[in-house]
C-alpha cells in the first residue's frame, strides 16, 4: 500500500517522474503514488522537489518530510513525521479525486 503508519508518523511509497513540465501529485500508480517533478534527477534536485511538493500538499514544514529509501531510484519511501496515515490519506484525498467539492 502507498500510505502506511510508521513509528514516526506515516510512510508513503512514491514513483517519481523527473523532468516533467510541472511538479504535481498525479495519483495512484500501482502500489505507489505517482509524482511528476519538474526538477532533473541531478545533485539531489528531484529529491528536494519531492520533499517540497509533499510538505506543501500536507501543509507541513519541509523538516517534517524526508526520503528514507530510494534516494537514487524512481521508487522512493518518504516519511512524514507527526501525521497519522488517516490524516495523510484525508489531506491527499482531493488530489486523488475521492472527494467532490
Amino acid at each position: 500500500m502507498a500510505i502506511v503508519a510508521s513509528a514516526a508518523g506515516t510512510r508513503l511509497t512514491v514513483h517519481v517522474q523527473p523532468r516533467a513540465s510541472r511538479s504535481e501529485i498525479v495519483g495512484p500508480h500501482g502500489d505507489t503514488i505517482k509524482l511528476r517533478i519538474a526538477a532533473p534527477p541531478v545533485d539531489g534536485a528531484a529529491n528536494a522537489a519531492v520533499v517540497e511538493l509533499i510538505a506543501r500538499r500536507l501543509d507541513l514544514p519541509r523538516r517534517a518530510v524526508r526520503i528514507v529509501g530510494g534516494l537514487t531510484d524512481r521508487r522512493k519511501t518518504v516519511e512524514v513525521e507527526g501525521l497519522a496515515a488517516s490524516v495523510v490519506r484525508q489531506r491527499l484525498g482531493i488530489v486523488f479525486g475521492t472527494e467532490t467539492a
